[in-house]
């Protein structure tokens, strides 16, 4: 989750997005799938141009070839080929769900793939745009991830790198979009904040490391504006309730990788830090295939 309880969020707030819609109000309701997608919306689209100048660097944004990062641990998919070997990538069909400014996907692209990014988030489609002016293009769609735009059995793999997963409200359907998108054999990768991390305030330092809501509370955290406008969500799901949705969907859960925190990295990126990021695991990818 992304506040520690207070009024106007925690360490991970970005001011941009507060200076268009206000400082937010935490409150936990029930929040269903139009007004989460509304609300996502809303939040990054006001909070693009802040988020880059906070992040664009470290997930290689405006590098020719784009990067892929898959957590703020700094795990690169050229080191964890969590998606196939490099080399085999040349010639697939890889869609990005909730892709951002698509550093990922070009990063793919470079590889030989053929890629097509999605996100909600119009803002963070034209940051990426800007991106390939100078650097490798790769088509761009516009829509949230509930209903996928695409052809059944159309992609070799789909991946998220903290995309769309945790925004949404029926994930559970996500995950049946996501089987459906795949050819059989296809791979569907997607990393989303541990669901352990749901229990600890969003603070980098000491104050994170002590626990303050219950694991199994999935109440969503969302922040609303003066109106009782929603204005930013984040769903939780356990450990368990991920592996559910992913096997309800057809497919079969291959691995779930814990990145431990470099020893070399001192970077913070909101709650993820070196303090806390030596201790407990801030981040799951989870690795599925669609059988044959």
């Amino acid at each position: 989750m992304y506040s520690d309880g207070q009024e106007g969020g925690g360490p991970d707030r970005h001011r941009g997005a507060e200076d268009v819609l206000g400082e937010g109000r935490v409150v936990r309701v029930d929040l269903g799938s139009e007004d989460s997608e509304r609300a996502s919306r809303l939040w990054w689209d006001a909070d693009a141009d802040d988020y880059h100048r906070t992040h664009a660097g470290f997930l290689g944004v405006d590098a020719e070839d784009g990067d892929f990062l898959w957590c703020p641990e700094g795990l690169r998919e050229a080191d964890a080929q969590l998606l196939g070997p490099a080399s085999g990538l040349a010639g697939m069909r890889i869609l990005e769900v909730g892709c951002g400014s698509a550093p990922c996907a070009r990063w793919l692209a470079a590889q030989g793939a053929e890629v097509v990014g999605l996100d909600l988030s119009m803002a963070m489609l034209r940051r990426g745009a800007r991106a390939m002016a100078h650097g490798r293009p790769v088509p761009l769609i516009q829509a949230g991830a509930e209903r996928l735009p695409v052809r059944s059995q159309s992609f070799d793999a789909v991946c998220s790198s903290f995309g769309a997963v945790p925004f949404v409200a029926d994930s559970a359907g996500l995950m049946r979009e996501a089987a459906r998108a795949l050819r059989p054999g296809g791979r569907w990768v997607f990393s989303v904040n541990h669901p352990m991390r749901w229990v600890f305030p969003d603070d980098p330092g000491p104050l994170g490391l002590t626990a303050a809501v219950p694991y199994f509370d999935r109440a969503p955290y969302v922040e609303v504006d003066d109106t009782g406008r929603p204005i930013y969500v984040e769903h939780h799901r356990t450990i368990g309730d991920r592996v559910r949705e992913i096997t309800a969907a057809g497919m079969v859960l291959e691995d779930i990788v814990e990145p431990e925190w470099p020893e070399h990295l001192e970077r913070e990126w909101g709650q993820w830090s070196p303090l806390r990021g030596r201790i407990f695991p801030g981040t799951a990818i989870f690795c599925c295939r669609k059988p044959e």
